[in-house]
């Protein structure tokens, strides 16, 4: 298919007609960048007006870090401005805070590798909160004036609805429910309609350099989300390829499918780098259990399409009334072009439908169901509905018999979801104000459009000024192939250009109305029932202060300890086990959990562990502890006094000597560690049990360590303080904790709380003795390395003379890690217990190791390859062009 002509003209914002004029060109641009700006300044203020409204930082004082964006986003933008600012002791390869040491261009590709995230480098470390709010606002404005963009390509109409649509689309209830917690999500709301733009530019062969970068970008912004939204492109070039243009040959047809795959193949290729990287790490992630799709009930899908509803467990549908009644009026508005009506339409029923049928569900989500949020695809359904609503009210107000088929199918879906259980109390009186806004403006908007249209014959003369009206082609698509119809001097009064700005100040106050509403209820509703952090306050400042004052890496570790958040290192800094990501290796939470250390998320976040052998396996020679000075609550910043202690510890490298130690036998946490630790430091008695009470013998003054990972309860030795234990297999696994000293008779008796049945393992108490622990560290200390040197992600360490065994390096053993003795060839690490470890005969007297994320080397390749590609392209395009 040839390019399609560019058309000078200049489009009328309030009644849609158009003319040639000269330098209709610069105009045109102009004219087409107001729907765009429009709708980004009324996304970013109704999304402020709502946190707002809400009470909800940065407008008030309540935390809007719930679930994920309190543990997971919030650290990683605080680690990402240190790193951007050279504020870190890894690199972009490897996270020396995280999980004893993590592969870090795996988050990059997960979490940060959207532009926008690039914004938090403006603002000061203590501002790290409101930095991520602004990156969150920015995505959602730049998804609204994307969409706007893409909505006056796909047909000229009235921009300031155009606007109000963008806005729609932005503000949806995915945004809300989904988007603004998760905000790498909202990469893949902006990536939709930019993607869809992409399609365009193939079917009318245009561009096909840009469009493939565009499409890298997208895929490095987040590819998670920006999968999804290129199967919806894919879906909206279809429709487009099928309905546009008439005329248009089936070859011409094939050959703008295939410029469109050509651009996504190369794009993606582009991004390979740093997808592939992702892609592997998630081979070796920890696996969460699986999930078997289970559909909403159809009651609760359709009533996520009226305001302030929220669910975790039904898709997100909810787009204002507008824009929802315009969507409900295209099946039956015959201003539209027959195939462009039924080839939208059956878009929509169709993408409906394939969010509720399981393999249609796999697809979207690349194969795997998710855990959690079963409906994250929503996005692409609200932008197909936004779609087919503009593609209705584009060329003017839905008659009379398409609208009260529109609002009978929207009072029918009000009607049928009245009992279901997302139905918010505000639910029904902000749809029933929204409706009769929308109403209201659909009356002055009719009223308007006739008065616009009124036309009469020429005058005798035929020479007097004259209106003219653009008609759609037989496609209803497009002013290409418009005709004028010309008139006499038109009548135009003044109400005729009020009545239709009145109709649009109308549809903005029912759409900003019902926006402002839904993100309220919705973030109240989620305060009260999911987990939540605190926000940044003096408890972090004062934890990072130690930290900063203590930090003696690599020499050691210095752990932050409990900070409420999550990801605390990330936060306050130090180098501790606490990580939480979606690339968490197998191997890393696997060993771990062996050790005592407790989890969280199913095992993709293992959190710190109090424990002096754990701080001897790790290097961990400064400890934080922290008391908080009052509750921690959801509208005040959090305060606690913090202590540093510092405690002799073997370097980050030890060596092991040849066999292994004779330790206690059996897979419990207390025989593991003392296997790594090559020493017998516990006592491990065998417990009697009756009823709820566990008794033993152990030695006087040593310290009873409970370990019971899956109990939920409390656990009390005799004379001392209940311990809290939160075990709930499989997704929260309970740390080992210390219940106090034995007293000088040597019995132990340990009550358990009457929560349920406690489920124990084998062998749950362990009494260590300190004087072995001591003499354990010693030795280490005497046979480990005499200095260790750390770079960003590499170790080198030097060995006492004729060291033999095996070098142990304190860090889980994840995929990249190479290693050598002395002058060797580096190879792949080998594992110690589960930690990096490498061969020494004697001869070596250092080591070195160096990280680097599986995949850059085949993702490099694949990139380099795209890149020729896409100046291949380029130049055969310029080449055609010439000619």
């Amino acid at each position: 298919m040839p390019p399609a002509a560019e058309a000078v003209y200049v489009e009328d914002s309030e009644h849609g007609t158009v003319r040639d004029e000269p330098g209709g060109d610069a105009r045109r641009r102009f004219a087409g960048l107001r729907a765009p700006a429009a709708a980004a300044l009324l996304t970013a203020v109704l999304l402020c007006l709502a946190t707002r409204l809400s009470r909800t930082y940065p407008f008030g004082p309540v935390t809007r870090n719930i679930v994920d964006l309190g543990q997971q986003y919030l650290p990683y933008h605080a680690y990402w401005r240190a790193l951007l600012l050279g504020e870190t002791h890894g690199d972009a390869f490897l996270n020396w805070n995280s999980g004893f040491g993590a592969n870090f261009l795996g988050d990059i590709g997960t979490y940060l590798s959207s532009p926008f995230d690039l914004l938090v480098v403006f603002f000061p470390a203590d501002r790290v909160e409101l930095a991520l709010y602004v990156v969150t606002a920015a995505k959602i404005t730049a998804a609204a004036a994307a969409m706007a963009l893409l909505l006056l390509r796909l047909r000229p109409g009235p921009w300031p609805v155009a606007a109000v649509l963008g806005t729609a689309y932005a503000l949806s209830g995915w945004t809300f429910n989904y988007g603004a917690t998760v905000p790498m999500w909202l990469d893949g709301l902006v990536a939709f309609p930019l993607l869809c733009l992409v399609g365009e530019w193939a079917r009318t062969g245009r561009r096909p350099v840009l469009g493939p970068l565009v499409v890298a970008l997208a895929w490095i912004a987040n590819f998670y989300t920006a999968y999804m939204a290129t199967l919806g492109a894919a879906v909206v070039l279809v429709v487009r390829l099928l309905t546009a243009e008439e005329t248009a040959t089936a070859r011409q047809r094939l050959a703008g499918a295939l410029r469109a795959a050509r651009g996504v193949l190369i794009g993606i290729g582009l991004a390979a780098p740093l997808v592939v990287v992702v892609f592997l790490a998630t081979k070796v992630a920890d696996p969460t259990p699986e999930t078997v799709f289970a559909p909403a009930p159809w009651t609760d899908v359709l009533a996520r399409f009226l305001p302030a509803t929220a669910s975790v467990a039904s898709p997100a549908l909810f787009i204002g009334t507008p824009a929802l009644a315009l969507a409900l009026t295209l099946p039956f508005n015959r201003a539209v072009a027959p195939r462009a009506r039924v080839g939208l339409t059956a878009a929509v029923v169709l993408v409906t439908l394939s969010l509720q049928w399981e393999p249609t569900h796999l697809l979207w989500h690349a194969g795997a169901s998710p855990n959690g949020i079963p409906y994250r695809q929503t996005f692409v359904l609200c932008g197909l509905l936004l779609i087919a609503a503009w593609f209705s009210v584009a060329w003017g107000v839905p008659r009379p018999v398409a609208l009260l088929a529109g609002l009978a199918l929207l009072g029918a879906l009000a009607w049928a979801v009245r009992g279901s259980v997302d139905i918010d109390r505000w639910t029904f009186p902000a749809f029933g104000a929204a409706a009769l806004l929308a109403l209201a403006a659909v009356a002055l908007a009719s009223v308007g459009d006739r008065r616009d249209h009124a036309r009469v014959l020429p005058d005798s003369a035929g020479d007097g000024p004259s209106t003219a009206r653009v008609l759609p082609d037989s496609a209803g698509d497009g002013p290409s192939t418009a005709r004028v119809l010309p008139g006499s001097a038109g009548i135009r009064r003044s109400t005729a250009r009020v009545l239709p700005v009145l109709a649009v100040v109308l549809l903005v106050a029912a759409q900003a109305g019902e926006v402002a509403v839904t993100g309220k209820r919705i973030e109240e509703q989620q305060r009260s029932k999911v987990s939540w952090s605190p926000r940044i306050g003096p408890w972090h400042a004062s934890a990072a202060a130690e930290v900063a004052r203590a930090d003696a890496w690599p020499r050691h570790r210095t752990d932050p300890g409990e900070v409420p958040g999550g990801n605390d290192v990330l936060l306050v800094g130090g180098q501790g086990a606490d990580y939480y990501s979606s690339l968490t290796s197998d191997v890393t939470s696997r060993t771990l959990a062996s050790l005592g250390f407790g989890y969280y998320a199913k095992g993709r976040h293992p959190v710190s562990l109090d424990n002096p052998v754990a701080d001897a396996l790790f290097s961990i020679g400064t400890r934080l502890r922290s008391e908080p000075t009052e509750p921690v609550r959801q509208d005040a910043a959090p305060r606690a006094t913090v202590t540093a202690t510092t405690t002799p510890v073997p370097p980050l490298v030890t060596v092991r000597p040849p066999g292994r130690p004779a330790t206690h036998p059996g897979d419990s946490a207390f025989a593991r560690q003392e296997r790594l630790l090559g020493a017998d430091v516990y006592e491990l008695p065998a417990p009697r049990r009756t009823g709820r009470a566990l008794t033993a013998r152990c030695p006087a003054g040593s310290q009873v360590w409970f370990w019971a990972p899956e109990y939920k309860g409390t656990a009390t030795l005799a004379g001392e303080r209940p311990v809290d234990f939160d075990g709930k297999p499989p997704s929260v696994r309970a740390p080992m904790q210390t219940l106090g000293a034995v007293p000088a008779s040597g019995e132990v008796r340990i009550d358990l709380g009457p929560e349920g049945k406690p489920r124990l393992p084998r062998e749950p108490v362990g009494c260590l003795v300190r004087a072995r622990l001591d003499s354990a560290v010693r030795q280490l200390t005497a046979t480990g390395a005499t200095r260790v040197r750390a770079g960003g992600h590499t170790v080198t360490a030097e060995l006492p003379p004729g060291s033999r065994g095996v070098a142990v390096l304190a860090a889980p053993r994840i995929s990249g890690w190479r290693c050598a003795a002395g002058d060797a060839e580096p190879r792949p690490a080998r594992a110690y217990e589960g930690l990096v470890a490498v061969p020494l005969d004697g001869r070596a007297s250092s080591v070195s190791c160096s990280f680097r994320p599986p995949g850059t080397k085949l993702g490099g390749a694949v990139g380099a390859a795209a890149l020729l590609a896409l100046a291949v392209t380029g130049l055969l395009h310029r080449r055609r062009s010439r000619r």
